[in-house]
This record gives C-alpha cells, sequence and structure tokens, in this order.
C-alpha cells in the first residue's frame, strides 16, 4: 500500500510541474504576440519609409500596394539623398519614372525672337497697269476686231473699227491745209496735229495722204499691252468721245495681296522677303518682297492686307490663285531673347507655369516656377520674367511632373498656394485588387471627362465666345465646300479654319473650362492637319466628321457667338461614317449633307441649336 502511495504522490508531483510549466511557457510567448502586428514593418531600424519605383511621391509609413499603380511598395532608400539637400518644394523622380514618363528637359537659351509668319493670299493684277481702252472721238462701231473677255492685246493691234462724221470733217480741214501749206504751214500742222490729239498715228495720216480721199471708217488701235478684263461695246453701238471700250490688265507683273492676323503684324515690315506657293503650280516656290502693309484692320476679319510684288514672266500666276505664304519675320526689338518651347508651358487662367529642373549630382528633381511669357514665336514663347539663361525646364511629360506636385501637396498648376489635394485613392488601406480597379476607373475618366464636368456658359469670357464663332463661321463653310463636292475649296478652307484657331486666346478660359478647350485643341488640330494633308475628298469627308464631333463639343460645354450672331444647328445623318452616323453644325434648318454631297444632299436631321 505504501509502495503505491509512493507512486500517486510521484505522479502528482510530475503533473503539476507540467502545469506549472506551460503558464510559465504561456506568459513568455504572449508578449511578442501581442505586439507583432504593432511592429513588424520597423524589424529593419533603417527603414522609415516605404515608396513605389513607379509613383515616388507615393510616401507611407507601412508596407503594401501603391494607391496609383497597385504595385507593391518598397523600402524608401534615402543614402541616395544623404549628401545632397533637398529642399522642400521640390518633387523628386526616380530614374524608372522619368523613363516611364517620357519626362525631357531643353536648356533655356537666348536667341534672336523670329517666327514663321504664315499667310494665306490671292493673286490679283497690278492695279497700276489697269487701263481702260477708250474713244478718243465719237462715231459707230462697224466692226470688233476684239471680241471676247480674256483676249491678249498688243499695243497698236486694231480693236474696233469707227464711222465718224467729226474724223470726216477733220480729214477734210486737213487736206485743205494741204492744198497752202506753202503759205500757212501753222495751219497745217495744227490740222494734223488736232487727228494725232486722236490717237491717230502718223502711218495712218500718211496714208490718207497718199489715197488723197476723205477716209469715212477708221481702225481705232489699241494704247496699251495686256489682257482684255471687261468688253463695255457691242457691234454697232454709238460711242461718245472718252468712253470706255476695254477694260485691261497687263499681267507682266502681279500682286500677292496676303492677310495678315492683327497678332502677326507687328512681325512683318516692308521689304521682307516672303516665300510662297500657288496650289494650280504644285512643286514651284516663288518670292517676292512686301511693298506695302494696310494701315487699317478689317473690323469684320480683323486682318490687314499685305501686298507683295512679284514679276510674272509667262503670265503663269493669274488672278484670283490661291497663295501660301511663309514670312520668317523677326522682332526689331528683341535681339536676344529668352525663349522657351511651348511644351513647356502649362496654362491655368492668366498664370503660366513651368517645371525647372534642380541641379543636383544624383537626384532628379524639379520645381514650380511661374513666368511672365511675351511674344508668341510659334513653337516657342519669348520668357519676360521667372526663367534665367542656362536654367532647364521639363519640356515633355510636365503633366505628370505637375501630378506629382499635386499629391504631394505642393504648389502645382491648379493649386498654386500648395497644400494637400484629395486624390481619391492615396492614404487609403485598401488590397491591391481594390486599388488596381479604382486605378483603371481613373484612368477611364481621364479619357473622357466632358459629361462629368459642369461648367457655367454664363461665366466663359464673351471674347473667347466670338473666338470660337470665327472658327465654326469657317468650318461651316469647309461644309458648304464638301456639300458641292469640292475637295480643293475644303483644302483651301481647312487652311482658313487652322488660322482662327490659332488666334482662340486660351487664356480667356479658367479652370475646368480652360482644361476642356485645351484637350479638345489637340484633336482639333490633327483633324485639320489631316484634311489639309489630303485631295480626297473622302479623306477629308471623314476627318471632318470628327472635327463638327470636337468642335461640337467645345460649343456645347462653353457656348458660341458666330460673327453676325446666326443660330447654329448641330445636324446628324445616321449613314455617315460607315453607317455609324456622323455630326455637323451648320447654318441652315434645312438639311445640306456634306458627307454625300450632291448624291444625297437632304440626309440627316437637326439634333439641336445654339443660339
Amino acid at each position: 500500500m505504501k509502495k503505491y502511495k509512493n507512486y500517486i504522490i510521484a505522479a502528482g508531483i510530475l503533473i503539476l510541474g507540467i502545469i506549472i510549466g506551460n503558464i510559465s511557457s504561456g506568459d513568455k510567448g504572449e508578449t511578442p504576440s501581442n505586439n507583432s502586428e504593432e511592429h513588424n514593418y520597423v524589424q529593419d531600424p533603417v527603414t522609415k519609409l516605404w515608396t513605389c519605383s513607379m509613383h515616388p511621391q507615393i510616401r507611407k509609413e507601412e508596407p503594401g500596394n501603391c494607391p496609383i499603380c497597385g504595385m507593391e511598395l518598397i523600402p524608401l532608400d534615402e543614402s541616395k539623398n544623404s549628401e545632397e539637400k533637398i529642399a522642400g518644394n521640390e518633387i523628386v523622380l526616380s530614374p524608372e519614372a522619368i523613363q516611364l514618363a517620357n519626362i525631357q528637359t531643353t536648356v533655356v537659351t537666348r536667341s534672336k525672337a523670329t517666327k514663321e509668319v504664315r499667310l494665306l493670299g490671292i493673286v490679283k493684277p497690278d492695279e497700276r497697269r489697269l487701263y481702260s481702252q477708250v474713244a478718243h472721238f465719237p462715231g459707230r462701231i462697224e466692226k470688233l476686231y476684239v471680241n471676247f473677255t480674256g483676249e491678249k492685246v498688243r499695243r497698236g493691234q486694231r480693236i474696233v473699227r469707227l464711222y465718224s462724221p467729226e474724223l470726216i470733217s477733220a480729214q477734210k480741214e486737213l487736206f485743205e491745209a494741204l492744198k497752202s501749206k506753202d503759205i500757212y504751214p501753222q495751219l497745217f500742222k495744227a490740222s494734223r496735229n488736232k487727228l494725232k490729239l486722236w490717237k491717230i498715228t502718223d502711218k495712218q495720216i500718211d496714208a490718207m495722204f497718199k489715197r488723197g480721199t476723205v477716209q469715212e471708217q477708221i481702225d481705232i488701235l489699241s494704247d496699251y499691252n495686256g489682257y482684255v478684263m471687261k468688253r463695255n461695246v457691242e457691234l454697232g453701238d454709238h460711242v461718245m468721245e472718252g468712253m470706255n471700250l476695254f477694260d485691261i490688265a497687263n499681267l507682266d507683273t502681279i500682286w500677292i495681296m496676303f492677310e495678315a492676323y492683327e497678332s502677326d503684324i507687328p512681325w512683318i515690315k516692308n521689304g521682307d522677303v516672303v516665300k510662297f506657293t500657288v496650289q494650280a503650280i504644285p512643286g514651284k516656290e516663288y518670292t517676292g518682297k512686301i511693298t506695302y502693309i494696310d494701315p487699317f484692320v478689317s473690323p469684320n476679319s480683323r486682318v490687314a492686307k499685305v501686298r507683295v510684288e512679284v514679276r510674272n514672266p509667262g503670265h503663269k500666276l493669274l488672278p484670283e490663285m490661291f497663295a501660301n505664304g511663309i514670312v520668317k519675320a523677326k522682332l526689331t526689338n528683341k535681339t536676344n531673347a529668352l525663349i522657351i518651347p511651348k511644351s513647356a508651358i502649362l496654362w491655368t487662367g492668366k498664370r503660366a507655369v513651368v517645371y525647372v529642373k534642380v541641379p543636383h549630382k544624383k537626384t532628379i528633381s524639379f520645381v514650380y516656377r511661374e513666368v511672365i511669357l511675351g511674344a508668341d514665336l510659334g513653337q516657342f514663347y519669348i520668357v519676360e520674367k521667372g526663367l534665367k539663361d542656362g536654367e532647364e525646364v521639363a519640356t515633355n511629360g510636365v503633366f505628370r511632373i505637375d501630378a506629382s506636385a499635386q499629391l504631394l501637396g505642393q504648389k502645382s498648376m491648379m493649386n498654386p498656394e500648395g497644400g494637400k489635394v484629395n486624390t481619391g485613392m492615396a492614404g487609403m488601406d485598401m488590397g491591391g485588387d481594390d486599388k488596381k480597379e479604382d486605378t483603371k476607373k481613373e484612368e477611364d475618366k481621364d479619357k473622357d471627362m466632358s459629361g462629368m464636368i459642369m461648367i457655367d456658359k454664363s461665366k466663359i469670357n464673351p471674347t473667347f465666345k466670338k473666338q470660337l464663332g470665327v472658327v465654326v463661321d469657317e468650318y461651316i463653310n469647309l461644309k458648304n465646300a464638301l456639300t458641292r463636292d469640292d475637295a480643293q475649296a475644303a483644302l483651301v478652307q481647312s487652311g482658313k479654319i487652322k488660322k482662327a484657331v490659332d488666334q482662340v486666346d486660351m487664356l480667356l478660359l479658367l479652370g475646368n473650362a480652360h482644361n476642356v478647350w485645351m484637350k479638345a485643341l489637340k484633336q482639333i488640330n490633327k483633324n485639320i492637319t489631316d484634311i489639309q494633308n489630303s485631295s480626297n475628298i473622302e479623306v477629308q469627308r471623314k476627318s471632318f466628321g470628327l472635327l463638327g464631333k470636337n468642335l461640337s463639343d467645345v460649343v456645347d460645354m462653353l457656348g458660341i457667338e458666330t460673327p453676325e450672331k446666326k443660330t447654329v444647328y448641330l445636324e446628324f445623318c445616321p449613314m455617315a461614317d460607315e453607317n455609324k452616323g456622323s455630326f455637323w453644325l451648320s447654318y441652315d434648318k434645312e438639311i445640306s449633307n456634306p458627307f454625300f454631297g450632291q448624291t444625297m444632299p437632304t440626309c440627316g436631321e437637326v439634333k439641336k441649336e445654339y443660339k
């Protein structure tokens, strides 16, 4: 019995030891278990922040996925920046982000303020070589030697034959004076000069003497060389002294009357060389000098006439031909201007913004800078204030840099004062799949913001609406050309639309309205270029359909005022564009289809009107 009692005591001691051991072991394991969720991401004492390799503006205090692209965050290596002082207003980008965004920079330099001014003109006769062939004495037209407009005449050529009683009397006086020539030589000379003042030539007068009889009819000779622009008489007409028989134009020298918009006038001056081409003579380039600039600007078209005089051997340049000219002009008061590419500039209201690269050795970073711009040089702007010679500015991927600045809460295009902005995702702890889905939604939203942006059209600058109205007016002229199946006229009209678009002042728009116009402008310019690059009317119509959609969207969102305050109709043809349907703008409520021309002119319907 004592033996079993010892076994029981030993077993009890063993069980008690196990229980005490388990309790002790549980207490020691509980502490790391409780703290593992709270401190497991700081096991590496060096790593304080986590970032995205593609979007280095993201900074998080714990690992996870990038809220923009969904990639896994990596530890932020600050050792690269330990030797360089990074200012608080700098936007730091990794080499991967630079490559992904295709960010490019350009060094700001000084240069002459030059610009290619493009002009559209029409060939006109030299007004100093326009003549009126008149009758120098009264009579009746017995014969017309020149019968039609456009006929070429030479000086001394017979143009009409006249019967004239006055001429018969003058010849009798001459013959009487001839009899007493030796006694009264002055009387003979006066009688002869009377005929010469009537433009009767010495040869004709000598023929009268040789014939010895009075000539009842006489041929009138042309006083000028040139082409008949207008015939003002018919066979049998009675004409008075000084009556205009023919209008004649000498085309040995012609004028090219170009149109210069008021913004281009400061760039051009008398003596500037203009190189131009004529659509009727492809492959041939002509050169002339500006000899006159109209001192008045047309109140309707806002252009001034610029005259170029050109010699015209062979008379290949004919009146009313269209010409496209280029003047490589320069501002005389800007000989050493600071210039930057247009692509470097972000516009927001009245402010122009650029991003300047900070000259670090290892780190790539940019800072926000507002600049004041001067003259427009075509692809460049003059910088009046805000930049220095030798500084480096971003010229491609600028919007990516600005987006990074917004996410970091620094100064940006839409947030000039700085401060955090709501990105819709930053700072939210969501799973990777959810973040990728949200990112896709953001990308889809960027593709078409027009349906989500609400703009008060009554607050749009009236000047912008008028400028947009000029664009629509030229667009409707293009529509009319396509309606007539006139591909050549459409080609010419596309150039006029481009000029009107270039005259639209983007600075007149603020906020969302500015963004809507800038987004549409890129597509509008592409559509116009596609029309200009083709003489095939079907290709023109396809680009015209895209242009109509982009232009009507802008009109719908921002409003319009046409030059004569006409009502503009938005019309639609469901059969256009291979039965996909296309829109266009028109002044006429009655359908005149530009996509089918004379084949099916009435296909379509009015969808909306803008007043």
